[in-house]
């Protein structure tokens, strides 16, 4: 009788669990239903505010549970921002850009992006303001086309140049017992340098002074002339850290005004003819996308230009909304060759790379689809090691001058865990095979020489293969070509200059050039996006779960996380790599 009692109450335990999931679930499509029924409407005299402080991706990701966060999304579209703003500069009910930033998320090509869209909105002869309590580099990159820039008295402005650093984990490996079996090609491919040494290799140093000083003189310079300052100067204000508080900022002429958040809004209101105690028409991002466009025409052409957006990872399988799967890309790519409404293909790569075998079926179809139509590639902030692999094969590169790139190099960790199983937890392993290497590959014991060399030969392999597509790609010799491979990292000027892309310019410029050469005109095609990004109840699942998860990760290992995520990446390289040598966070 007990055993009956014990299960009936497991059935209403679990017939409840579902019923309050359920209604979860339920609530959740009212509210993302209400949220995207919601009608907006674009008040006159109205201003658009931006706040960048969410991270800025290639394209924004649709969540469903946006319904609960009044409907804001997680992350900010790249894409989706631009449209904004292009669509602000003819919109007759929107008279000038608010920009509230903070610390900006996003790489450095994301905000050269950004920033190009605000200058040619300026052509309107509409205002930007900008207004910040504490600014970081990237955030006042932006800010700088600005003609008014406010910044809190008490604020901070930080210009000092950029910077990057990296974490090493050999110590962390020795206390654990932990051995990592490190096979490589190239001198500058770092990416495993974490596992096996307690700082930056000589070469690695190099290549992170080089491409760190392109950047920032590329930013110098842009800087330099919106706010009409000498580039010598500037650099003379960055190098010495003449900034050290708002004061300083006024004085030195990076900003034109000190003042609080509500002085900024009575400027605007000024400019709008509005009285200082009536409301300010600000309208946000989320909702001016949701606005009517009573003046888009759009295209009612059938032809076609399809643009796969390729950013994360670069995966086997279908990946995820932050990778880049091998299945589900070449599907994507493949889908775009056989539709003849397609003219053209740009690909948008924004990766540091990640598995070979991935990145060479991506790499394939591209190569066919080049056969049949023009496939034009646009570098976004990072397309190194595997990111550039599945770009080399196109007609055409396109890099920002602050896009990372190159990282042409192979590289595969094996580790070791036996001594930290034996002598850490007091557990052993033994085992009984068929032949003299069924084991090979194992974490469980040291390989044998014969073993390295053979892990060794088949990275050997890879790279040869890398430099020999990359060289056909790139039409020059492939002894040239490894020259400027080893692994080493390269800004996009600097790939330029040596041959590894062919034009400096932006998302829009590819654009222009896969229309011109599929021999379409302005307004005589449409954008196709790719790949189809996931329907509404797969994204409801799967944000579910991943959320939760992530949530309690994050309370869990508290300042640890970024270890975590670093041993996440290392427990998901799979067969040999084509990734960056690190992680670059600037600010």
């Amino acid at each position: 009788m007990r055993q009956f009692f014990k299960y009936v109450l497991a059935t209403l335990t679990g017939l409840v669990l579902f019923a309050l999931v359920g209604v979860v679930l339920l609530v959740a499509l009212i509210a993302a239903a209400a949220s995207s029924d919601k009608e907006v409407t674009v008040a006159s005299n109205s201003v658009l505010e931006l706040k960048l402080d969410k991270p800025i991706g290639e394209r924004e990701f649709n969540n469903p549970l946006s319904g609960f966060t009044g409907g804001q999304s997680s992350s900010i579209g790249l894409d989706e921002l631009k449209a904004a703003i292009r669509r602000a500069k003819t919109d007759e009910d929107i008279k000038g850009i608010f920009l509230n930033l903070e610390l900006v998320q996003g790489g450095m090509a994301s905000m050269e992006e950004i920033r190009n869209a605000l200058l040619d909105f300026k052509k309107s002869g509409k205002f930007v303001v900008s207004y910040t309590d504490a600014q970081s580099e990237k955030s006042y990159y932006l800010a700088s086309v600005a003609d008014k820039i406010y910044l809190n008295p008490q604020g901070t402005l930080e210009f000092n140049g950029l910077s990057s650093e990296t974490m090493y984990y050999k110590n962390l490996f020795d206390k654990l017992g932990v051995q990592a079996q490190i096979f490589r090609v190239g001198s500058f491919k770092s990416a495993v340098e974490p596992y096996f040494r307690t700082s930056m290799s000589d070469s690695a140093r190099l290549q992170t002074s080089s491409f760190l000083n392109s950047l920032n003189n590329s930013m110098l310079a842009e800087v330099a002339a919106a706010r009409k300052i000498a580039p010598a100067r500037l650099k003379v204000i960055s190098d010495s850290m003449l900034v050290h508080n708002a004061d300083d900022a006024k004085r030195l002429n990076l900003v034109t005004d000190l003042g609080y958040y509500d002085q900024a809004t009575d400027y605007i209101k000024g400019k709008l003819g509005v009285e200082k105690d009536e409301k300010l028409s600000l309208i946000e991002l989320s909702d001016y996308e949701k606005a009517d466009d009573e003046d888009a025409e759009g295209s009612t052409s059938g032809n076609r230009i399809a643009v796969v957006y390729a950013e994360g990872d670069i995966v086997t399988g279908k990946g995820g909304n932050e990778s880049i799967g091998s299945t589900r890309f070449a599907e994507a790519i493949r889908k775009a060759r056989l539709d003849k409404k397609v003219k053209a293909v740009v690909l948008r790569v924004n990766s540091p790379g990640g598995s070979s075998l991935a990145s060479d079926i991506i790499y394939r179809e591209v190569m066919l689809t080049k056969k049949v139509k023009p496939v034009i590639a646009s570098m976004s902030d990072v397309a190194a090691s595997g990111g550039y692999f599945i770009a080399m094969g196109c007609d055409t590169i396109v890099a920002h001058p602050t896009t990372i790139t190159g990282s042409i190099g192979v590289f595969g960790v094996l580790p070791n865990i036996e001594p930290f199983l034996r002598d850490k937890i007091g557990v052993t392993t033994d085992r009984v095979t068929t032949g003299k290497f069924s084991d090979f590959p194992t974490i469980t014991r040291a390989l044998t020489p014969f073993e390295q060399s053979q892990f060794q030969a088949e990275i050997n392999r890879i790279y040869a293969d890398f430099t020999t597509k990359a060289a056909q790609g790139r039409r020059m010799p492939v002894e040239r070509l490894r020259r400027l491979a080893s692994g080493r990292v390269w800004s996009g000027t600097e790939a330029k200059a040596r041959g590894l892309v062919d034009v400096l310019g932006s998302f829009d410029d590819a654009l222009r050039i896969a229309a011109r050469r599929a021999n379409l005109k302005e307004g005589d095609y449409r954008i196709q996006k790719l790949p189809r990004q996931k329907s509404f109840a797969e994204n409801l699942f799967s944000s579910f779960n991943e959320e939760a998860k992530m949530r309690l990760v994050r309370e869990e290992m508290g300042p640890m996380y970024p270890m975590y995520q670093q041993y996440k990446k290392l427990s998901e390289m799979k067969g040999a790599q084509m990734r960056m040598p690190f992680e670059v966070t600037m600010q």
